[in-house]
Order: structure tokens, then C-alpha cells, then sequence
């Protein structure tokens, strides 16, 4: 489901009603629970929270023109996603993430590499992702991303 949007508001008031509370409550908990420096966006028709290039000249090496994405909330066919790129980055996080899981959730964990997807809204554990919002700085996800990601 691809959402032409130039705002996250915008984004959200495009959603199919049984959405729009689920994705406009992982938005705010994102924002509630990011450290300083990253910037809301839309982001590959998504919306997005990126390493701006005034923190980050560089920007993402697949385009730089791109801010450096790390995570993005999207509304797909049949799910909710959560993209978060240090999950995919850093196994730490991620072994951090699957464990505490099911400490919030009954339902089984639906996970790719980096996509985190919820089928039923009202299993989205919006504690967990909060705590996973603040484990990451943009300056810790830059060093990261350039010791893991980034083709030198």
C-alpha cells in the first residue's frame, strides 16, 4: 500500500480508518522517545526519522542526496510496519529486542531484517518500541552505520 504523502499528518489522514490511531500512536511514542538530532520526515513514501545532513553531510550511501534513514512507520497490505535500521545493524539491539518481545506481546513476533510487522493493532507493544526509540543516538547510529552499512 503506497501512500503519496508530503507530511506525516498527511500520511496519516490517508490511512483506512482501523490505521490511523495505530500509526499516528507509534508516531508519537517515536517522537516521545527519540534522542535529539533525528528529524521527522516522509521517507521513501513512509514516514521517516532520518540523520538530517546538517548533522551528517554524507547522507545515505544508496543516494546522498538522502538524509541517513533509520527508522520509518508504514501502513502495508495486510500489516503495520516498523522499519528500524539498528536492529538490522547492531545484533546486540536486535537480541535485545526478540527477547523482551514476548515480555510485551502474546502473540509471536513477525520480523524481518530490520521490519517489525503487526497485524492485529492492538497488539503493538508501544513500551517496547519507546525503549527501543531511546537506545540510539544519531551520533551512535552514524558509527554504526559507517562501521556495518556503508560500502567504503
Amino acid at each position: 500500500m503506497t501512500i503519496d504523502a508530503k507530511t506525516p499528518d498527511e500520511y496519516i489522514s490517508k490511512l483506512p480508518e482501523d490505521r490511523k490511531a495505530a500509526v499516528a500512536n507509534l508516531r508519537q511514542t517515536i517522537i516521545s522517545n527519540l534522542p535529539a538530532g533525528f528529524e521527522e520526515c516522509i521517507s521513501y513514501k513512509m514516514i521517516g526519522y532520518v540523520v538530517p545532513h546538517s548533522f551528517y553531510p554524507k547522507g545515505y550511501h544508496c543516494d546522498p542526496k538522502l538524509p541517513l534513514p533509520f527508522i520509518n512507520i508504514a501502513s502495508q497490505k495486510n500489516f503495520v510496519a516498523l522499519y528500524h535500521s539498528g536492529i538490522y545493524a547492531d545484533k546486540t539491539l536486535y537480541d535485545w529486542f526478540v527477547g523482551e518481545y514476548s515480555k510485551h506481546v502474546k502473540t509471536k513476533l513477525d520480523m524481518g531484517k530490520s521490519c517489525i510487522r503487526f497485524k492485529k493493532m492492538e497488539h503493538i507493544p508501544y513500551d517496547l518500541i519507546a525503549k527501543l526509540c531511546q537506545k540510539m543516538t544519531p551520533q551512535a547510529w552514524v558509527e554504526l552505520y559507517e562501521k556495518n552499512i556503508k560500502r567504503k
